[in-house]
């Protein structure tokens, strides 16, 4: 029972950016700069309701993802469900961001990954933990701080 409730616990990355919040805004939303550090997704729009996908993976197998816009909070929150072709679960992402004088705190939570089958192993939490925290960590990251060196 203890091992399923963790399985059921959202993955939540944290991290505080030395950049304005706009610009972190901008990063999160503007599909030239998504790009840059996250996935090239021409069909991004950051409109509630909003459809999109985009292929992601290794150099072996490339995953179609399929997406929808749920809550756009201007310079605030975005979040959308997570899902692929091959498998009927569906998740959802939110990103959130929070002023902290010229810093940026930025939260980013990824629920219902036990919605996902166990038949594919590829679609396991420590992947996710894993893809998330090198997204952020590094991807996004390093961006920014390129960015407005």
């Amino acid at each position: 029972m203890e091992d399923n409730r963790q399985a059921e616990e959202p993955i939540i990355v944290e991290t505080t950016f030395a950049v304005d919040l706009n610009e972190v805004w901008q990063a999160l939303t503007d599909k030239d700069q998504m790009k840059e550090w996250y996935f090239d997704i021409k069909d991004f729009r950051p409109e509630p309701g909003a459809e999109f996908k985009f292929y992601a993976g290794d150099e072996k197998t490339q995953y179609l993802h399929l997406c929808q816009i749920k809550e756009v909070i201007p310079r605030r929150k975005i979040s959308y469900t997570w899902k692929y072709d091959y498998d009927p679960g569906v998740s959802l992402v939110s990103f959130e961001i929070f002023p902290e004088g010229n810093r940026t705190r930025f939260k980013l939570t990824h629920e219902g990954i036990h919605n996902f089958s166990k038949d594919h192993p590829e679609l396991g939490k420590e992947n996710f933990v894993k893809g998330w925290n090198e997204i952020v960590n590094s991807g996004l990251k390093n961006y920014l701080e390129n960015k407005f060196e």
